[in-house]
């Protein structure tokens, strides 16, 4: 049987970013197909199985999808084929599976993007090498680190 790990998801005019929220996940396996299909599974700590197959709203590059590994999540960022604002994330107008969720620590409406000017090339992706808290709190750096003790 395979499970659905949570996924949230934030978009910017040119990107989607999917975060899998996946403990120790292990063989890892993400494909991008330029019609908009995004297919994900793993294993994760408890040798149970996790697959995602969606159907985008709109087309994207292959090419340029990109997936970091984190001990909690796998992040993938996903390049839009044409730059704009998608009306949702996939091209059903059915209600999403319950399994996916907005990431409001990402998300960005289309005219903060546009006021901001800036380029999300350089985003960086909250993960455990960078000092977040094992309380639940995923996006919260712990403060020791911070402080530099």
């Amino acid at each position: 049987m395979r499970s659905h790990p949570e996924v949230l998801w934030a978009q910017r005019a040119d990107k989607v970013y999917l975060t899998l929220a996946l403990t120790n996940a292990k063989d890892i396996v993400v494909k991008c197909e330029p019609h908009g299909s995004f297919n994900f599974s793993a294993v994760g700590a408890k040798d149970e199985t996790y697959e995602v197959n969606l159907e985008l709203y709109g087309k994207i590059v292959p090419e340029s999808c990109k997936t970091q590994l984190g001990l909690r999540n796998i992040l993938c960022t996903v390049q839009k084929d044409e730059k704009g604002w998608w009306k949702r994330l996939l091209k059903s107008e059915e209600k999403p599976a319950p399994y996916i969720k907005v990431d409001w620590n990402r998300w960005c409406d289309e005219d903060d993007e546009s006021a901001n000017g800036s380029d999300d090339d350089d985003l960086k992706y909250p993960s455990d090498d960078d000092g977040s808290s094992d309380d639940g709190m995923l996006y919260l750096p712990d403060l020791e680190k911070v402080r530099g003790k």
